[in-house]
């Protein structure tokens, strides 16, 4: 059994701290950086003392680590698993992000880390690359002619909404989801008496500069944007 200590208010802290230490950190890291917020800082708000953090973490390279681990490890389950959807209908799923969602803590961490060898940006280019490949996974399902081009195509325009969207602190995902249909469309060859998707092709083929956004708009599918939260 773990050996409990007393706390920096003098309480008993036993196998719950190392919980606390990494809850302390998802607050933290996400309200005001991971270079802003120091081990002293997090063992406070965790209330254990530091020899406790550093029974359970080597240092905070390993503690940023683990807390890019926890965030999503079943990459996007809540859309990629849904089974009221299409193939088709989970890829524009994946750009339903409400607008007050805080920047991607993966994206977040590598730029303020600048080194591609620390362990959170080995996670964080994990993650990224899983995101893609389940994307592409869809992509085949949906009957994408080329499902990894595909899926890079759609991973690279979730990434640029999210940054967009804090940079000019406005929604981009509208946006990002008409652009990703008109992807979509374009990839998965057209079936007889398919209007939507017939009307998608009409604004050219991939690689041709996108029509307006307001144009675009028009073909993103009803369905989808009832899930968007109001």
């Amino acid at each position: 059994m773990t050996e409990l200590e007393k706390g920096p208010k003098g309480r008993r802290r036993g196998r719950g701290a190392r919980e606390r230490i990494l809850s302390a950190s998802q607050q933290l890291f996400r309200e005001q950086g991971i270079n802003r917020t120091g081990m002293d800082q997090l063992c406070a708000a965790a209330e254990v003392s530091k020899r406790t953090a550093y029974q359970h973490f080597t240092g905070k390279d390993e503690l940023v680590a683990e807390y890019l681990r926890r965030f999503d490890p079943s990459v996007l389950s809540g859309v990629f698993d849904r089974t009221d959807l299409t193939p088709r209908e989970r890829l524009l799923a994946a750009f339903d992000v409400p607008s007050t969602t805080p920047l991607c803590p993966y994206i977040a961490a590598a730029v303020e880390l600048h080194d591609p060898q620390h362990p959170a940006s080995e996670c964080a280019r994990d993650y990224k690359k899983a995101v893609a490949a389940r994307l592409a996974d869809t992509a085949r399902e949906a009957g994408a002619v080329d499902p990894e081009q595909l899926g890079e195509q759609l991973a690279l325009l979730i990434d640029g909404a999210a940054a967009r969207t804090r940079v000019l602190n406005a929604d981009a995902f509208p946006a990002a989801a008409a652009i990703a249909a008109v992807l979509i469309d374009n990839a998965i060859p057209a079936t007889a008496g398919d209007d939507r998707r017939r009307e998608c092709r009409e604004f050219g083929p991939v690689g041709q500069t996108p029509p307006r956004v307001n144009d675009m708009r028009k073909v993103l599918p009803e369905r989808i944007q009832s899930h968007r939260p109001a």
